[in-house]
């Protein structure tokens, strides 16, 4: 597969998949817990807040399981490692 470092797909796993899929072979599990869930509504995911309004439900969206979404997360560390940089500040 061309660009395989972009891609993988953990059958094994007892969670496989870990949202409903019609199309299990172009599953992705790279991102297996979402880098994106820290940067809240800046993630461009499919989600929704819990009843709460504080916990995010991010069971409907298969952004970091889509094999095209590479290049979309991995575009978005900036923004997670300024997320990092500013929780060590505060500590």
């Amino acid at each position: 597969m061309e660009n395989s470092f972009k891609f993988f797909s953990n059958k094994d796993c007892r969670f496989f998949p870990c949202h409903e899929t019609d199309d299990p072979d172009n599953f992705n599990c790279l991102f297996c817990y979402c880098p994106l869930y820290a940067l809240g509504e800046n993630c461009g995911g499919n989600f929704r807040y819990d009843k709460y309004g504080i916990c995010k439900d991010c069971s409907q969206c298969y952004l970091p399981h889509n094999p095209k979404s590479y290049e979309y997360i991995i575009g978005k560390y900036d923004e997670i490692m300024a997320l990092a940089a500013k929780k060590k500040e505060g500590e």
